[in-house]
């Protein structure tokens, strides 16, 4: 791998050259400098350095240009280098263009033209720059490589693993030289796959989850054993307590089993969230919400799963299935929920080989000119229709109802309705699916007259049922009949309190049958299932918390 590159970008030639020659002055002794004087020219040049393994520390990119402007460039570009900072550059103060750079790419800084004198307006913007991408953890993994097949569940949830936690990856199959070859390198068989080599040249062999987070450079391992806070689960919820938490001066670790985001990160896009009048991406706005929880002080603790609870006189004890364990003040459930099993025969057999459940992006690639199913007829399936439909020749919509009204929010049914590829299927079911090895069809039977279907598939992606995984909370905080955690008023029965409890008030809105103990987001019973509802529950909780200390 050569020099870091700082790559510029804008179509006035004067101003390109001016750029790449200020840019030279200083750090050419570290950095490539490169420019480019398109958009388009900017994303060649990009995929290039991205094949040759080269890393890319910083883009600036002129807002107005013809055919693509730089918002539409940085936007693109983060797919290649999700972790290069980014800057937009203005002839002057464009509200709108702020607006749109901020809720679409997450640009880091703003330069305004002229940028003289250099050492005041350019230097600092760019030295900021450059510290936060050699501060970032994942900088010195982008070049993470997986070999597998593409019909192992396996090398599936390893690759959806990295995805997810925005860990960048090559992938190789196992049937292309270039994956034989690194399995020959790694002496290892096609038997063994997923087979990971880290930039280190460290190989790993069908890891677990835990030793992929800690191969890879996330933090598996708490950095303490006592908090005032921890919050259980990385989706939006735990991701809102995490973030006002630390901020509000709270020693506070999320302890996430698979990727922070949670269900929401998966979405290929959030369009009624406030604030994002353009959308934004589950893994963008999750990717977000990390690193402000990690700016304010926040640990995150990826690959732990969280098996028991236990009160400990005052504290409140977590155990995690290795046997260790941390305590803290107050804990903060937000575990959410999992996509209910699809249950029709074959469904078992095949997960991970053609059958999905969440959006699985990843096999974005792979859905290219095929017939594409996604069983369900919330907002989640609504939205991986959408995404699917730029790649899929024909996308089939599986919805068990008469129609989509009654579970998905009106702006989404008139998007998919005016997309042609996506067709809705209603009162459908599916009742097997089949393949040798992967799938390759599936049985559709009509939910209304009992006739069946048989279809060829390649993907199917499950978008079903909520169900909170709270088996480990039976007998500490009190559940409902569905598993579900019921919360402050909820727990009065006929204006008792619950059985055990220790205070002397009533619980709090959001507090568990054990005090100081919270619940915010899916996994609370009764919630409202939305984004926004679960990060404003996740601050809630932080607000109950502070009220639960200052008692004690």
């Amino acid at each position: 791998m050569g020099k870091p590159v700082l790559l510029s970008v804008d179509d006035d030639p004067g101003v390109s050259r001016a750029v790449a020659r200020d840019l030279r002055r200083k750090y050419g002794e570290d950095f490539r400098v490169l420019r480019a004087s398109s958009a388009a020219e900017g994303l060649d040049a990009l995929r290039e350095l991205k094949l040759r393994g080269d890393a890319v520390a910083v883009l600036l990119a002129d807002y107005r240009m013809p055919q693509m402007n730089g918002i539409e460039f940085l936007e693109q570009a983060m797919d290649l280098f999700p972790r290069a900072r980014r800057a937009l550059l203005t002839a002057y103060a464009d509200t709108e263009a702020a607006i749109q750079a901020i809720n679409l790419v997450d640009v880091d800084q703003y330069l305004l033209k002229p940028w003289e004198p250099v050492e005041e307006k350019l230097y600092p913007v760019v030295d900021s720059m450059i510290t936060a991408w050699r501060e970032s953890k994942d900088s010195a993994v982008d070049d993470v490589r997986i070999v597998g097949h593409h019909w192992s569940a396996p090398s599936y949830k390893a690759r959806d693993f990295l995805a997810r936690n925005a860990v960048p990856y090559r992938w190789y199959s196992v049937e292309e030289p270039e994956g034989q070859r690194l399995l020959a390198a790694a002496e290892a068989r096609p038997g063994d796959v997923p087979v990971i080599v880290t930039p280190a040249g460290t190989v790993l062999r069908s890891p677990t989850p835990t030793e992929l987070a800690a191969a890879v450079g996330l933090d598996v391992e708490p950095r303490t054993d006592f908090y005032d806070l921890v919050v259980v689960g990385g989706g939006p919820a735990g991701l809102g307590a995490a973030v006002y938490g630390a901020s509000e001066g709270l020693r506070t670790v999320l302890v996430e089993k698979r990727a922070t985001g949670g269900q929401a990160g998966q979405s290929s896009r959030i369009e009624n969230y406030l604030g994002f009048p353009d959308g934004v991406s589950g893994a963008q706005l999750a990717d977000r919400a990390r690193r402000q929880a990690q700016k304010f002080g926040a640990e995150l603790v990826t690959a732990r799963s969280v098996v028991a609870l236990e009160a400990t006189g005052s504290s409140r004890t977590v155990h995690f299935d290795d046997g260790s364990s941390i305590a803290a003040h107050a804990v903060v459930l937000a575990t959410g929920v999992f996509w209910r099993s699809l249950g029709a025969p074959g469904c078992a057999e095949l997960t991970g080989r053609g059958v999905y459940y969440g959006s699985a992006m990843t096999e974005a690639a792979e859905c290219a000119d095929q017939d594409v199913f996604i069983v369900g007829g919330a907002n989640s399936a609504g939205q991986a229709a959408v995404f699917f439909s730029r790649y899929a020749k024909t996308v089939r919509m599986l919805v068990r109802g008469p129609s989509l009204e009654a579970s998905m929010s009106h702006y989404l049914i008139e998007q998919i309705a005016q997309i042609p590829n996506i067709e809705v299927r209603t009162c459908t079911v599916v009742d097997e699916v089949q393949g040798d090895g992967h799938l390759e069809r599936i049985v559709l039977r009509d939910a209304v007259g009992g006739g069946t279907e048989l279809l060829p598939a390649s993907h199917v992606f499950v978008f079903i049922g909520a169900t909170p995984h709270t088996d480990w909370l039976d007998g500490v905080v009190a559940r409902d009949e569905r598993g579900f955690l019921p919360t402050g008023p909820e727990l009065l029965a006929d204006g008792r309190r619950p059985p055990g409890w220790s205070l002397d008030r009533d619980p709090y809105f959001l507090e568990s049958s054990l005090p100081g103990v919270f619940v915010a987001g899916d996994v609370r019973a009764a919630s409202v299932k939305r984004v926004a509802s679960a990060v404003g529950e996740g601050a809630m909780a932080v607000t109950l918390v502070h009220r639960y200390l200052e008692e004690r």
